[in-house]
């Protein structure tokens, strides 16, 4: 239990033992609240309001990595199951063609009515512009010797260990392939993963899948567009995914990185799914819940400022007088020369399954995060261990993968890594 004093006198690790019998749960990561990132906004369309669009498929890096999240998130992990390389390549670009026409809004032909149609019908006979992006990853176990892939691995990229205060589920943990989703509403998400895999039923086998939401809003310079299920402002302090010198110096995989050739301007992608005790939460004092994250709840401002834009100066609370020195935002970004490597940009949603066999609402964070080297996601990890808001979260999957690089015109998705 934690130093601070706890309403109701009750520990979550005792909350959730006196409620024995409910679902296997899984350790901490940087949940947001402002927690990563230098002190530029998360940028966008520069005030304007949000316009949905088609995006461009084809560049040097991934669209959707860069995007600021729209509304609607979907991740699902698959198995390859095909025979062997060929077939995996074929996969891919069956997945290239399909999501090019997604992305861009290309209408889908007409057959013959003695077949079925070529898409759903959810959406109509042509794809609405609602900011979809899909983004690809693979993870190491694609890497093991059915395919021949084992020296064309990303370095760094393992199988996510347990880390601190994880209850890892297998069934939604790790995989061969990420799938990443988003657009303006569920359905569109829904249909992409829908048309993706039909496309590659006979290679692609879904392991395990979360879809979840942002609250999106217009961007404002300096300021988080959502607040997560704690209620928080989440994404004060991100990357500036609109900055390219920042995405070169702490997402995007450069030559010379000692990576294979092949993953140049792809990134390090960190899921973990986090659960959230949020009726615990909720019985806990305003000042505990500022105090643990660091900011105050309602502007986001840090506990030693008045506006969310301001930075918090921790050199000047060396005691944490004002700011906790275990307060989630100071262990994630403590903003000391030898952290600012450490950088990461995230992309994570909210999510809400129901309830679990207690009675208790199965609800959390899909934190998402990319970064060009693996270490960055572990340093902050390492500084968060045993940080008191552990007492309210449980990691319970996800996975470490590696998103392709961007496609170039000529070439199909993943054609680097396996041809």
């Amino acid at each position: 239990m934690s130093r601070r004093s706890r309403d109701e006198g009750v520990s979550r690790r005792r909350f959730v033992g006196a409620l024995g019998g409910a679902a296997a749960l899984g350790g901490a990561a940087a949940l947001g609240a402002g927690s990563v990132g230098p002190d530029s906004a998360h940028a966008a369309e520069s005030g304007t309001a949000f316009v949905p669009r088609y995006l461009p498929f084809r560049g040097r890096t991934q669209t959707g990595i860069v995007r600021p999240p729209p509304a609607s998130g979907l991740m699902a992990a698959f198995d390859v199951t095909a025979d062997d390389r060929d077939e995996l390549v074929e996969a891919f670009r069956e997945l290239n063609h399909e999501t090019e026409g997604l992305m861009t809004g290309k209408p889908f032909p007409d057959r013959d009515s003695a077949y079925p149609p070529l898409h759903a019908g959810t959406l109509g006979h042509r794809p609405p512009a609602a900011d979809l992006s899909v983004i690809f990853a693979v993870g190491a176990s694609l890497f093991d010797e059915r395919f021949g892939l084992a020296d064309r691995k990303p370095k760094a990229l393992v199988k996510m260990p347990f880390l601190a205060n994880d209850r890892l589920d297998p069934a939604r943990s790790h995989g061969d392939v990420l799938f990443t989703i988003s657009a303006d509403t569920p359905d569109v998400n829904l249909f992409a993963l829908r048309q993706l895999m039909r496309r590659t039923r006979g290679a692609l086998s879904l392991r395990w899948m979360l879809d979840g939401f942002n609250r999106r809003s217009e961007p404002e310079p300096g300021k988080a567009p959502v607040r997560n299920l704690m209620g928080f402002r989440d994404g004060t302090a991100n990357l500036d995914g609109g900055n390219d010198a920042l995405m070169r110096k702490h997402v995007w995989v450069a030559a010379g990185d000692g990576e294979p050739a092949w993953a140049t301007g792809g990134s390090y992608q960190v899921v973990r799914i986090i659960r959230m005790f949020v009726e615990f939460w909720d019985r806990t004092a305003l000042a505990e819940q500022e105090a643990l994250i660091g900011r105050f709840k309602e502007s986001g401002a840090p506990l030693d400022g008045r506006k969310e834009t301001d930075i918090p100066d921790f050199t000047s609370d060396p005691k944490g007088n004002l700011t906790p020195l275990d307060a989630h935002i100071r262990l994630a970004n403590p903003r000391t020369k030898s952290t600012d490597d450490d950088l990461l940009l995230r992309r994570g949603f909210s999510f809400s399954r129901g309830f679990d066999g207690a009675g208790r609402l199965d609800q959390g964070l899909a934190f998402v995060s990319f970064q060009r080297r693996l270490e960055q996601f572990l340093n902050t990890q390492a500084r968060l261990t045993g940080e008191p808001l552990e007492e309210y979260i449980l990691p319970e999957g996800g996975g470490f993968f590696f998103a392709l690089p961007g496609i170039r015109r000529g070439s199909f998705l993943g054609e680097g890594l396996l041809t």
